[in-house]
């Protein structure tokens, strides 16, 4: 494992693991939450669940592949054992699960942003008619999820340093410019502070258990917990390096990169006098009628740069999810990276065809009947939402009861001095040994009642 690559130093690995974290759910997911929860209720209760919540795991699970330096797998197995092994194994199988459905959609804002600068994207009579016919066609989806997964794999077979670090060093500065440019027009159009006011001033008579289950699940998720993605990188990481610091940036820049997100949409929504709970429609339905009624010029530069922005947040998040199961083929069986990668990424494109196939170009993939009629789309994502909180619990019960919580604090100790004598100590600790294990067995439980009842 002597060549398995390292990052150059703190940014590289703040860049790349905020890359991972930040993604769809960032742009997409928390904006149609934000707003069908009360806008900036929901935003408070989301920031609470990050800092107190999540905040922990990711420096459980950064400290445990940078202790290991192997991947996942490895990591349990060289720190644990044999057994504890399954759970990093099924946290690579995850990973290779959720890419495979992610880059599919990751393809939909390629392909909403050629569509938006070549073709008559902006025209169209009638946006939800055309967003499903869009995804209904199997050769033009095959085509922008097989351009974003080559890509993707490019990028990760140039290795840590060549290929993953310097593509988020490109990337994350270009989403930023992207969205504050976004969020500078958005604010200049009339109706934009109402707005505002929706997502920066609670309503508290809007909190409810849906609320504070939808930005507990969301908070973990952003964050790309609990398969062992962060712990990939981790083992990247310098034993110089404060995983402390680091972690707080990540979350930080994640959480900022979401606030921004909603600061960006909403303006755009009261401007246009579209109801801020649309749902998922808001990005691929709402939002070109949006962009249709700013005229055929400011439509399609604001147009063509909010799909872009969708496509740069999911890239590293892309990149991440192969980087998972490709350093476990590295590590565990020698494998060259250019192989390993390739292969991944082919294995990984012929598992995305059923859900290509799944809005509408097979019946048989379109409607499952040993899953109510959903689609296959929906299948695989219901399978890896509950993989993710699984995942979470099983690794703080892997730290507090087999790594042991003093092993922690010596991994966390190595790059800050005074961790040991720090508030932040105990605070992690206590979180990991007694509160993260409760809350995401209980998420696991909900989102799996949740699944089944729907």
């Amino acid at each position: 494992m002597a060549n398995r690559g390292n990052f150059t130093g703190k940014l590289g690995f703040i860049l790349a693991a905020t890359g991972s974290a930040i993604g769809l759910s960032n742009i997409w997911r928390f904006p149609y939450l934000a707003g069908q929860n009360g806008g900036a209720v929901f935003l408070i209760i989301y920031l609470a669940c990050i800092f107190l919540f999540c905040f922990p795991v990711m420096i459980g699970e950064i400290a445990i592949g940078r202790a290991a330096t192997s991947d996942a797998y490895g990591a349990y197995t060289k720190l644990g054992n044999k057994r504890w092994g399954w759970v990093g194994l099924g946290g690579v199988i995850s990973g290779i699960l959720i890419l495979s459905y992610y880059n599919v959609v990751a393809g939909w804002t390629l392909g909403y942003f050629i569509e938006v600068c070549f073709n008559n994207l902006l025209q169209q009579p009638d946006y939800k008619s055309h967003f499903f016919s869009f995804i209904s066609k199997a050769s033009t989806n095959i085509a922008c999820a097989f351009i974003f997964l080559f890509i993707t794999a490019f990028a990760v077979s140039r290795g840590i340093h060549h290929g993953i670090e310097r593509a988020n060093r490109i990337l994350m500065p270009a989403l930023l410019v992207i969205l504050i440019g976004l969020i500078a027009y958005s604010l200049m159009l009339p109706g934009a502070m109402q707005g505002v006011k929706f997502y920066l001033i609670p309503d508290f008579s809007k909190v409810n258990a849906q609320t504070i289950y939808d930005a507990l699940r969301l908070s973990f998720f952003t964050l790309s917990l609990g398969i062992g993605g962060l712990m990939t990188y981790g083992s990247y990481v310098s034993k110089t390096d404060n995983l402390i610091y680091a972690s707080s940036i990540i979350t930080w820049a994640d959480t900022i990169i979401a606030f921004l997100a909603g600061l960006m949409i909403f303006p755009l929504v009261f401007s246009a006098g579209v109801s801020p709970a649309e749902g998922p429609a808001l990005v691929f339905i709402v939002m070109p009628e949006i962009f249709h009624n700013m005229g055929p010029v400011i439509g399609k530069v604001v147009g063509s740069a909010f799909f872009l922005l969708l496509a740069f947040a999911a890239l590293p998040s892309c990149i991440s999810l192969l980087e998972l199961p490709a350093a476990y083929f590295i590590d565990q069986k020698k494998l060259p990276r250019q192989v390993v990668v390739w292969l991944l990424a082919i294995v990984i494109f012929l598992l995305g065809i059923p859900t290509i196939l799944s809005q509408g170009a097979s019946e048989t993939f379109t409607k499952l009947s040993f899953y109510k009629n959903k689609d296959f789309l929906t299948f695989i994502a219901d399978i890896t939402d509950v993989s993710l909180t699984v995942g979470g619990c099983l690794m703080c019960l892997f730290i507090a009861h087999r790594w042991k919580i003093a092993k922690l604090d010596q991994e966390l100790k190595q790059g800050n001095e005074h961790y040991m004598k720090s508030v932040t100590r105990k605070y992690i600790n206590f979180s990991i040994v007694y509160v993260c294990p409760v809350m995401l067995g209980i998420l696991s439980v909900l989102i799996l009642i949740d699944k089944i009842l729907s």
